[in-house]
């Protein structure tokens, strides 16, 4: 045992003290010493009727000293930086104290010796465990001393005060003895306990910071999760929305909190009349607060608690609706791919007989055998043999684009001549041009390709709006996008996914491929096209180049 507290004697680390706790121990430590001096006079009183003055005169003079001795420390404490030599100083007047109390109460007669055990544990509180030894050393020497002094008479005596005349040894001998091993063994208890006391509060202290630290981490993680995250209650009740969630829905936990869930997400299917619903993986659609529909794919499995009680059911749920989008286009894209080389081989071989028919007509207009009608006639067939082959060049234009030249073209000039073109073309003498779009705006386009694309949306909005509307161009910086919206009756949601394959219109005029051209200049320059609805109804066609 021995051995093991002198390793842990020459290993040990000083604790802490602080202002704090001094305070507390500078308060217990006035009570106590005025409980004890009033239980000394008491007992002087009661144990010696006749006794002199001179005795209760020293027992006030410690309890004065005593007090004054506490104010000042408390006074003082403020104003020590090194806590650890006031307690030090509180500890040897404490031993001083003690000292002093059993002289005046007997000496080895004095019921008082168990106040250096007092003294011995409250060190223990603040000291480490080589300097509790070292009070339970002093102890037992000032005890000891005099107890010694007391035997040989060396001892002074002071006027009221009575000793016994004659000690017998073997009892100065037991009662050291006895005091002694109490000092020592209440030393090493103490240091022990209080060695636990301090690992364990170490250790708690550690483990409090940990469960902390997993705390923010955990609030952390679920406040930069992409994904939205909710816990529902048994009755499906939303207990739980992370940050995620408030942004994809625009809904904050205050909005949804205590809602259920299946009134706040319609096609979310995770609770039903049994109870909880574990999807894997499936898709609905939210509707937001600015009436925008979202699509959204979720997922749900089950919150548990150690002993494997449900305590809810944890919903995690991501935006789609950009992710369809793009597989809308991607799929797009394949469709027309596959119909452009298709119809580009076509185009070719269409091209070669169309060119025969059309000078063999010819030919026969140049005879002089032929009537009116039928030179009528020939005339018909050689005016739609030349607007089928221009369609067959735009239509190779559109299924075989030369590659795109970029370049850095001031977007604002473009359209600046854009507009002009359109006021000068009789098509557009009906519609009002509005201009939104910033004095200089620079893109990396090829310029011919780009104007080419803007124009068949002008040309596009002028044939929805017969009857007249307006027509706005505008640009903006910062998305690197430009935008042509018209006031027209709009495009049919069903008949979006297919404005921009070839051939395809819903007009009694036009050969379907103004967009389809479009769509195929967009992508050539590494953008985006997207058709929404305008601001003022109508339909807006928005082209993001990348920066």
């Amino acid at each position: 045992m021995f051995p093991s507290l002198v390793s842990l004697l020459a290993a040990e680390r000083q604790p802490q003290v602080s202002k704090g706790q001094l305070r507390w121990y500078l308060f217990a430590r006035a009570l106590i010493i005025g409980l004890f001096l009033v239980g000394a006079v008491i007992f002087q009183l009661r144990s010696d009727q006749n006794a002199v003055s001179p005795v209760l005169s020293f027992l006030y003079l410690l309890g004065g000293l005593s007090c004054l001795q506490v104010m000042v420390s408390a006074a003082l404490l403020p104003r020590f930086h090194s806590l650890r030599f006031l307690v030090q100083v509180q500890i040897v007047w404490d031993l001083l104290l003690s000292s002093s109390l059993i002289y005046i109460t007997g000496g080895i007669e004095s019921i008082f010796s168990f106040l250096y055990i007092f003294v011995i544990i409250s060190s223990s509180l603040f000291l480490g465990r080589r300097d509790i030894l070292f009070v339970a050393s002093a102890s037992s020497i000032l005890y000891g001393s005099l107890l010694d002094l007391q035997y040989y008479g060396y001892l002074p005596y002071v006027g009221g005060l009575s000793f016994v005349q004659k000690i017998d040894g073997a009892s100065v001998f037991y009662a050291v003895l006895v005091n002694v091993l109490a000092f020592f063994c209440t030393a090493f208890l103490s240091a022990i306990l209080v060695s636990r006391l301090r690992r364990s509060e170490e250790a708690l202290e550690k483990r409090k910071f940990d469960i902390e630290e997993l705390e923010n981490l955990n609030q952390t993680i679920l406040a930069n999760v992409t994904s939205g995250l909710m816990i529902i209650n048994p009755e499906g009740k939303i207990r739980s929305f992370n940050q995620a969630a408030s942004k994809i829905t625009g809904l904050s936990l205050a909005n949804v909190y205590g809602r259920d869930i299946r009134k706040v997400f319609h096609d979310f299917d995770v609770i039903d009349e049994s109870g909880f619903v574990l999807v894997s993986r499936a898709e609905g659609t939210y509707l937001c607060t600015e009436g925008k529909t979202l699509t959204l794919g979720y997922a749900s499995s089950l919150v548990k608690d150690p002993q494997e009680q449900t305590l809810g059911l944890l919903v995690t749920f991501q935006d789609l609706t950009e992710l369809k989008l793009m597989e809308d286009q991607l799929k797009r894209a394949d469709r027309l791919a596959a119909v452009g080389r298709l119809a580009s081989g076509m185009a070719h071989e269409i091209r070669n007989p169309l060119a025969s028919i059309s000078g063999s007509a010819q030919l026969l207009i140049e005879g002089k055998n032929l009537s009116e009608d039928e030179q009528r006639l020939m005339k018909i067939i050689v005016k739609e043999a030349d607007r089928l082959n221009v369609l067959l060049t735009d239509f190779l234009v559109y299924a075989r684009p030369r590659p795109s030249q970029l370049e850095g073209v001031d977007i604002a000039v473009l359209l600046d001549e854009l507009s002009e073109m359109i006021s000068g073309d009789n098509r557009f003498s009906t519609l009002s041009i509005l201009r939104h779009y910033p004095a200089q705006f620079i893109l990396h386009v090829d310029r011919q390709q780009f104007r080419q694309a803007l124009w068949n949306l002008a040309i596009n909005a002028v044939e929805v709006m017969p009857d007249g509307g307006t027509l706005t161009l505008g640009g903006e910086v910062e998305t690197s996008s430009v935008y042509v919206e018209d006031t027209g009756p709009g495009i049919p949601g069903k008949v979006r996914s297919r404005i921009f394959e070839p051939f395809f219109t819903t007009k009694d005029k036009g050969s379907g491929l103004g967009l389809a051209t479009v769509y195929a200049i967009v992508e050539g320059h590494g953008g985006t096209i997207r058709v929404t609805d305008g601001v003022h109804g109508g339909t807006r066609f928005t082209i993001a180049l990348k920066r």
